[in-house]
């Protein structure tokens, strides 16, 4: 069923109670249709996430002469790899403003021995980071031309391959331009030893790592952590490939019972250090505030007591930045001042998420302070009857959606609107669906 263009979120007024399969994760998701494509032989995504970004991967790969069939009722996604061979020698590619497509996509049509590929997206995606990657593609010998202003989207790539050696990326504002490199890096033929001009978020350049091994390459030394030397290689296919649940997609699920009370099964969800998802490490966070957490062989029981205390936060949140968006939306709800800081570069996401969520939450009545780096929010009474403008970008969408559960009123009322909920396509589609068969459920006797 299609969301209305201005959703009031109905609050629960019972505890949270039932379980929760989350959609599969897009960072692993769009990483594994990539490294699929480069197998020797065809590969089966088991437990892959259907959204925007990921379909804007798949038809950007059909786009490419890839084989691809997929079956969303069984969340699978068959692909036909072609051992390093980008079958099509021309197509023009749009990744609408998927980061991922953007920059996996730049790397593999430079890696083609040949061919001419123009690469687009939406007029936002033309702001956000390319110039590191295009960087580095060129001192690998790719003829990269920007065909608006220099370093940014939209590109038309004259493929003849990619000569290997020493290069360095500067990765500071999209740690995906680095595990593009490392991806395409072992088709060169020699050895790349990949230095970085400036800092790095390491834990999804690590879930790339990672993924290759899983995918039959062990060729990456990281030497230490400014330096990875990738030796030639193939990628070979494991047959089927499971993908993990999305870890960020578990913190709104994660933040629901602190909102509402109650307990959550979140099934296949592991716990820190138990997968490749860096950002399962905020499930630490929400101990701190007050989550009970139980481990089982089929995911997670999380719960929380109506009546505790929310414990605040002072959390660097550089190493799962994504999920600084819903403590931030919960923090009206803790027991004093929340400090968010190591989110200077998601000012240059799907948007500037540091100054959107200071408008927000300064719209909902609270107390907050940003720099460039950090936000500070001193919680007040919430202010009712607000619309929350989710500037297109879906992890606003869902933050406050969570906190919208919240009963303010004490009485089921709603008190708080999101604005273009639909925008939740990009890698959760069904997220308020799921919202409401979980508030309706709690209702039953």
């Amino acid at each position: 069923m299609p969301l209305p263009d201005l959703l009031p979120i109905v609050p629960f007024t019972r505890p949270v109670r039932g379980e929760v399969s989350l959609p599969g994760s897009k960072s692993l998701t769009n990483r594994a249709l990539v490294l699929a494509a480069l197998c020797d032989k065809p590969v089966t995504l088991t437990g892959a996430l259907f959204s925007e970004d990921t379909h804007l991967m798949v038809e950007a790969l059909r786009q490419l002469g890839f084989v691809i069939t997929d079956d969303k009722q069984q969340q699978t996604i068959y692909i036909e790899g072609r051992g390093g061979e980008i079958p099509a020698e021309r197509a023009n590619l749009f990744v609408g403003l998927a980061g991922t497509a953007a920059r996996f996509l730049t790397a593999l049509c430079a890696a083609a021995p040949r061919g001419v590929y123009r690469i687009d997206g939406i007029p936002q995606m033309r702001k956000r980071p390319m110039k590191g990657l295009i960087d580095a593609l060129r001192a690998l010998g790719a003829d990269i031309r920007c065909l608006g202003e220099e370093g940014f989207f939209p590109l038309e790539i004259h493929a003849r391959g990619l000569r290997g050696g020493a290069v360095s990326i500067d990765a500071a504002e999209s740690s995906q331009m680095l595990s593009a490199l490392l991806m395409v890096a072992p088709l060169t033929g020699r050895e790349v030893a990949i230095s970085l001009a400036g800092p790095v978020r390491l834990p999804f350049v690590q879930m790339t790592m990672m993924l290759q091994a899983e995918f039959g390459l062990k060729a990456i030394n990281q030497q230490h952590s400014s330096t990875f030397v990738v030796t030639p290689g193939r990628y070979t296919s494991p047959g089927r490939y499971p993908v993990e649940p999305d870890a960020t997609a578990a913190s709104y699920f994660l933040a629901l019972p602190l909102v509402a009370a109650g307990q959550l099964h979140i099934r296949d969800l592991r716990g820190p250090g138990r997968g490749l998802q860096g950002d399962a490490q905020v499930i630490s966070v929400f101990e701190h505030v007050g989550l009970k957490l139980q481990v089982r062989p089929d995911g997670l029981d999380v719960s929380y007591a109506a009546g505790g205390v929310r414990q605040n936060i002072t959390q660097d949140f550089a190493p799962f930045s994504d999920t600084f968006l819903t403590f931030a939306a919960l923090s009206p709800l803790l027991a004093g001042k929340t400090r968010i800081s190591g989110i200077a570069h998601t000012r240059k996401q799907e948007t500037d998420r540091v100054a959107g969520m200071y408008n927000e939450l300064k719209k909902l009545g609270q107390t907050v302070e940003q720099g460039d780096d950090w936000l500070e929010i001193q919680p007040q009474p919430l202010r009712v009857g607000q619309t929350i403008e989710t500037y297109g970008d879906h992890r606003f969408a869902m933050s406050f959606g969570i906190l919208g559960c919240h009963d303010l009123h004490g009485s089921g009322r709603p008190w708080l609107t999101i604005k273009d909920p639909a925008c939740c396509a990009k890698t959760f589609p069904h997220f308020f669906e799921l919202l409401e068969t979980l508030r309706k459920k709690s209702l039953a006797p």
